[in-house]
């Protein structure tokens, strides 16, 4: 089973327009309200897999039940843990046929000790049945800021691999827990290396702890360091779109190759054709199913260094 951990779930609010005005009047015709927050979209993405997945978490508040209701008529399986706040909304105007986005993200309400003494109890608990464990997203307000690292240390005591992808801080404080898989995007491995070559970033996140790196880099794919050697995969052809949801089915990606066992090559293979998928799709968390047949028989995987160790 994969677990995936949204600790910041938001529903998500998003707008298609014409195009975007700073200042203007904008006339939205349609709009659309999802459960989301990065680890509720890669559950999505692995559904439409066929791929079973659970949901947990921190929810709270009239928003939080917006949130599990959508979950519920997703089919998605619900192991959110109660808070006292209301969960955060995020807006996202995505414009005109290009599906260029701009997202609006509030920060989260602040967790009482109780609930993230409820929500770990409960990790605790669900871990147990893992094979895969996704950390994806932001730590909300009053969460430990070594959340994550403590969640990878539980992980790993029950036997199962994890993904992490989140930035900054949050980040940095997981590395001593050994996390399977980092997956930042480009800006976020620079800024918490302060490296611009990719390459030298991962290899300082490997460094630090990281088993495996994975770098997004948006339209020219993605660069894997694992110590089975460094990889460079690269989508055959460049497409417009909403980014919004591609890292999150990235990660969808990694979670099954995971599980399935697959070598990296095969992973990120369909890493790059599942990112593509959900580029050309406005709600993050869905994916183009003809895309991905087309890409992934397509995504070229350039083996660039030997294996490497630290």
């Amino acid at each position: 089973m994969i677990l995936t951990v949204t600790l910041n779930a938001a529903l998500d609010v998003t707008y298609p327009v014409d195009a975007l005005v700073p200042g203007g009047s904008h006339r939205v015709s349609e709009s659309f309200s999802r459960a989301g927050g990065k680890g509720v979209n890669v559950a999505r993405v692995l559904s439409a897999l066929g791929i079973p997945a659970v949901v947990t978490g921190l929810v709270g508040g009239p928003t939080g039940r917006a949130i599990r209701d959508d979950l519920r008529a997703a089919q998605l399986p619900d192991e959110l843990v109660s808070m006292a706040g209301d969960s955060r909304r995020t807006v996202t105007v995505v414009c005109g046929e290009a599906g260029d986005a701009t997202v609006f993200n509030q920060s989260g309400p602040h967790v009482d000790k109780e609930s993230w003494a409820d929500f770990a109890a409960r990790f605790a608990q669900l871990v147990r049945d893992a094979q895969v464990v996704v950390l994806s997203g932001s730590l909300p307000p009053g969460v430990p800021s070594d959340a994550y690292g403590r969640l990878t240390r539980l992980s790993a005591e029950a036997g199962a691999t994890t993904i992490l992808d989140t930035s900054g801080p949050a980040l940095l404080a997981a590395l001593d827990a050994r996390p399977t898989v980092v997956k930042p995007n480009a800006a976020e491995i620079t800024e918490v290396t302060g490296h611009d070559d990719t390459a030298a970033a991962a290899d300082a996140l490997r460094a630090r702890g990281a088993q495996c790196v994975v770098a997004s880099l948006g339209p020219d794919g993605l660069h894997a360091v694992t110590p089975g050697g460094t990889w460079r995969a690269t989508p055959p052809w460049r497409l417009a779109g909403n980014p919004t949801g591609a890292g999150d089915a990235c990660v969808a990606a990694i979670a099954a190759g995971l599980l399935a066992g697959e070598p990296w090559p095969a992973v990120l293979r369909e890493a790059v054709a599942l990112s593509a998928a959900a580029v050309v799709c406005p709600l993050a968390g869905d994916i183009d199913a003809g895309l991905y047949e087309q890409f992934r028989t397509s995504v070229p995987v350039e083996r660039t260094h030997a294996p490497v160790s630290h």
